[in-house]
Formats: structure tokens, C-alpha cells, sequence
């Protein structure tokens, strides 16, 4: 008989359900006050990373410079990038493998009391652009004024580069014909009155890509994809289910709201709308579509931009459903 209770126990054990202890942890590096914090925040709040198969841990760091040295010195397993950036560093021979977040792009936008009607009114003046000379906006935004309009948006306006809350709070100032600013400022740009003039999306379809590709996402090593090769779809899994309760619960954008840094409640509208906006739809990442943005992009910014890698490495994108 204690045999049997024996074994009945070691059965019994056997099929409890896992504990938090138990699951591989998946370590994620991110700016401190960047938007991913958002779905972070709403997976770990609603045990979304438990409830598909592994223990998310979140650290913050000052920079996107920090959480990359974090990732290859070991002390995290993914961080945030676009998948031209992990392009070039796959190329490198860096391990890395991309999971799609989001396709929330920027744009250009002008003071309410502008009266350009498109971006070949720009001409003589200065714009304002959050990053450097190989932003992709920029770039994009460069090709499309080429194509549509004959004009060389570099030679025919004054830029002025600078960190994205310099473009915000100096754009907000009229100090600028006009301004190209990551998503967010955006939001923030045109819940102040600010008119998009053109947007990277609309610029994008007009050169023929596909802008239904996502271009930020969460890149982990392979090295722990082959430790654990279900981590990429559970963890995409959850990215999901965080997407989808913040695109169906008012009560779930008050909890992250403190994370947000609105301002007012135009801003908070703004910034929760262009965020559900930005939500890809469900799967991979469609190596064709992604493959002539990469062309343009290596065309556009060349080896500065894309390093080693003149094709799209294989195995960047995580294989996901």
C-alpha cells in the first residue's frame, strides 16, 4: 500500500501544472520610457508570459546603445530594433532572430499655420529630423520626394538633426518648415495641432513596398531559440494576447497611462490610437515584402546603413503562426 501511494503522489506530480520556477525566463532589455513598456507591462500584468510557457523578466536602461550592449554582453536575451538593423548584425555573424511588434512608422509634419500642401512646398526650408542622416523615414521620405515630385528633399532644404524630444519640443516652436519624428512625438506633434504632411506610410506605398510589413520587433539569440525551440511562438503568442486586450479594454490603457508620459488627454487618445494602428496582423514576416525594403534601404543608405549584408540573411525572421 505505501507503494502505491507512492507512486500515486510521484503520478500526481507529474501532472500538476508548471510553476513560474519551472519555465525558461526570457530576459528583455528596454529603454526605460519606450513604448514596448506598454505590452511588457500588460503581459506581466495579466500573466500572459506564464500562461504561454516561460517567465518574462524586464529590465530598463537608460538607451537603445545600453540594452544592445546588455543583450550581446549576456545580461538579456532580447531587446527592440527594426529588422534592418538585426539584418546587419546577422550578417555580422550575430545570432540574432526577429519577432515582428509593430508597423507604427513616422512621418512629416508641419505647424497649423502652414500652408504647404506637399512636401515640395518644403523646398527653401529647414526641417527638422529626429535621428541622423540614415533615419529611415528620412531616407524614404527622400526617395518619395524624388520620385513624385523631381525634388531633391536633401539639396533643396536645410536639415536639422537632432534627438527626437529636441525635434518635438523645437518643431512645436515653428522653428521648422516642417519635422519627421518616430510615431510617438508624432502623436504627441498632431494631438498639439500639427498637420501630418506625409506620412513614412503613405510614402512607402507610393515606392511600391509593402507597409503592412512590420518594421520593429523583438530580436533574441538563437542560442537560447535552440535551448528552447518553442520560446519564439510562445512569447510572440503573448505579444499577441497583450495586443489584443489592449485593442478591446479601455481599463487596460489606464493601467499603462502613468507609463505613457501624456500630457493631456488629447495626447492620451492620440498615442493609444496611433498605437493600435500600429498593430501588424498575425504571423511571420513576409520575406518578399521585406526583401524589396531592404533593396531600397540598401540603395538608399548603403554599407553605413546595412553594414555587410546586401541580401536578407537567412533565418532572420522567427517562423511564427
Amino acid at each position: 500500500m505505501r507503494i502505491l501511494i507512492r507512486l500515486l503522489v510521484l503520478v500526481l506530480a507529474s501532472l500538476a501544472p508548471a510553476t513560474a520556477s519551472d519555465l525558461p525566463v526570457l530576459r528583455v532589455a528596454v529603454l526605460k520610457i519606450g513604448t514596448v513598456n506598454w505590452e511588457l507591462a500588460t503581459i506581466k500584468a495579466n500573466g500572459f508570459d506564464t500562461k504561454h510557457g516561460f517567465e518574462l523578466e524586464i529590465s530598463p536602461y537608460a538607451d537603445n546603445g545600453a540594452t544592445r550592449i546588455a543583450v550581446e554582453g549576456g545580461e538579456a536575451d532580447m531587446a527592440v530594433a527594426d529588422w534592418i538593423w538585426v539584418a546587419r548584425q546577422r550578417a555580422a555573424g550575430k545570432g540574432y532572430v526577429f519577432i515582428p511588434y509593430s508597423k507604427a512608422v513616422g512621418g512629416l509634419v508641419v505647424p497649423q499655420t502652414s500652408t504647404a500642401e506637399d512636401i515640395s512646398d518644403l523646398a527653401g526650408g529647414k526641417i527638422g529630423i529626429a535621428g541622423g542622416p540614415l533615419d529611415k523615414s528620412w531616407l524614404i521620405l527622400r526617395a518619395y520626394a524624388q520620385q513624385e515630385y523631381g525634388m531633391d528633399l536633401k539639396a533643396e532644404t536645410e536639415q536639422v538633426f537632432g534627438a527626437p524630444p529636441l525635434i518635438f519640443k523645437s518643431a512645436r516652436g515653428d522653428e521648422y518648415a516642417g519635422a519627421i519624428n518616430f510615431w510617438h512625438f508624432l502623436a504627441k506633434m498632431k494631438a498639439a495641432g500639427m498637420k501630418e504632411l506625409v506620412s513614412v506610410e503613405r510614402a512607402g506605398q507610393a515606392l511600391g513596398l509593402d507597409t503592412n510589413t512590420p518594421l520593429l520587433g523583438y530580436y533574441v539569440k538563437e542560442t537560447l531559440l535552440a535551448q528552447y525551440p518553442d520560446l519564439a511562438q510562445s512569447f510572440y503568442n503573448a505579444s499577441r494576447e497583450a495586443k489584443d486586450f489592449l485593442s478591446n479594454s479601455d481599463a487596460a490603457w489606464e493601467d499603462v497611462r502613468p507609463q505613457m508620459n501624456a500630457k493631456t488627454d488629447a495626447q492620451f487618445e492620440q498615442l493609444k490610437s496611433d498605437w493600435i494602428a500600429g498593430i501588424p496582423a498575425r504571423g511571420g514576416v513576409d520575406r518578399e515584402a521585406a526583401g524589396r525594403m531592404f533593396a531600397l534601404m540598401a540603395k538608399l543608405g548603403g554599407a553605413d546603413l546595412v553594414g555587410e549584408a546586401t541580401t536578407l540573411p537567412d533565418g532572420l525572421f522567427a517562423e511564427l503562426k
